[in-house]
C-alpha cells in the first residue's frame, strides 16, 4: 500500500464551468502549464484567459512550484479557462488542505459556477425570444 502511494506523485482535480469539463493534474515542478498537449500561451490567445487559469496559484503564492497538466473538453475558451481554474483549485486543496483551502474558498475558486445556457423552448426562436407580435 505504501509503495503505491509513493508512485502517485500528482494531485488530481476536476473542474466544470458551463459545458466545459477539465481534468487537472498537479505535479511538483517548475511552473509549466500544459493544456491538451499545448502550452498555456499556445492554447489561450487572450491574456485575460491566461490570468483566469493562474488565479489560484497567484492567490496562494505558489507560482512556479507546480507543473500543471490539463485535459479539457467541451464549451468555449472562456468556459474552459473557468473549468481549469476550478479543477486547479480542487487539486491544490488535495495537495495541502490546511494551507490553501481557506484562501481558495474565500476567493471563490472552489465554488462550482452553476450558470448554464437556458434550453430552447418549443414555439420560440431561442430560449426566450419569440416571433414579433402584431395585433392586426
Amino acid at each position: 500500500m505504501t509503495a503505491k502511494k509513493a508512485a502517485k506523485s500528482y494531485f488530481y482535480g476536476t473542474g466544470r464551468r458551463k459545458n466545459a469539463v477539465a481534468c487537472v493534474r498537479l505535479y511538483p515542478g517548475k511552473g509549466e502549464i500544459t493544456i491538451n498537449g499545448k502550452s498555456l500561451d499556445e492554447y489561450f490567445g487572450m491574456e485575460t484567459l491566461k490570468l483566469i487559469v493562474r488565479q489560484p496559484l497567484v492567490a496562494t503564492d505558489t507560482v512556479g512550484q507546480y507543473d500543471i497538466i490539463c485535459k479539457v473538453i467541451g464549451g468555449g475558451l472562456s468556459g474552459q479557462a473557468g473549468a481549469i481554474r476550478h479543477g486547479l483549485a480542487r487539486a491544490m486543496v488535495k495537495a495541502d488542505e490546511e494551507a490553501y483551502k481557506a484562501t481558495l474558498k474565500k476567493a471563490g475558486f472552489l465554488t462550482r459556477d452553476s450558470r448554464m445556457k437556458e434550453r430552447k423552448k418549443y414555439g420560440l426562436k431561442k430560449a426566450r425570444k419569440a416571433s414579433q407580435f402584431s395585433k392586426r
